[in-house]
């Protein structure tokens, strides 16, 4: 998969064993989930390739990597108007359709810029992770989950609330509610980990062991 040389730097820094298997992940959630184009746009394998490449990042240390609460992945070209709840999005994850859709406009600029902690793909795709958190009993899921409920109990005291929110290192709209909290930490672990473990080193580890992996080793 050339493209993953050219264009996705966590696989660029793996080992060549791990390039592998992370080969593998991408071609097994390729095959497993329908990609359909919307407003005319063309599904390419470059679309494919880089959209099953962030799910993949995002879920490289777990053992149950494919996602059972979406079954399509719909791609439009720009902001498209979504009838979930009657807006205007650059994407979403819809639980009743079991669908994640996304602008390509927009998911492309997530990765034009690799340390401004804006990526649609793994904001998107940390709300999928989410959900199938709360939704399956495999051990990975669990993990997720039981963690997650550590990391949220621990962000609501004021003291800590309040340390988050003045630091400025995640933007506001992480607080607008957990769903949101939990997307926002995902893209900040993998595009600024180093910041990320500098200013929360105790939040850094819980993420890492929530996902059971860390985008600096």
């Amino acid at each position: 998969m050339q493209l993953l040389y050219d264009k996705f730097e966590f696989y660029q820094r793996l080992p060549q064993n791990q390039k592998t298997y992370f080969e593998h992940r991408v071609a097994t959630f390729i095959k497993k989930y329908p990609f359909i184009g919307k407003d005319g746009i063309t599904v390419t394998n470059e679309m494919k390739i880089l959209i099953a490449a962030t799910a993949v990042m995002l879920t490289f240390g777990m053992r149950k990597y494919l996602f059972t609460v979406i079954d399509k992945i719909i791609i439009y070209p720009d902001v498209y108007f979504s009838t979930f709840n009657q807006a205007y999005h650059k994407g979403e994850f819809n639980p009743r359709m079991k669908a994640i859709v996304f602008s390509w406009k927009h998911f492309l600029e997530g990765y034009a810029i690799d340390n401004d902690n804006l990526n649609l793909g793994l904001h998107e795709f940390g709300h999928v992770l989410h959900y199938q958190g709360i939704k399956s009993s495999d051990t990975s899921a669990t993990i997720f989950s039981v963690t997650y409920d550590e990391i949220m109990k621990e962000v609501k005291y004021p003291a800590n609330y309040n340390r988050l929110v003045q630091s400025n290192y995640f933007r506001i709209y992480a607080y607008t509610n957990e769903f949101e909290f939990v997307a926002v930490i995902l893209e900040h672990f993998f595009e600024t980990p180093e910041d990320f473990k500098r200013e929360f080193p105790q939040l850094y580890e819980k993420v890492k062991m929530m996902i059971n992996f860390s985008s600096t080793e």
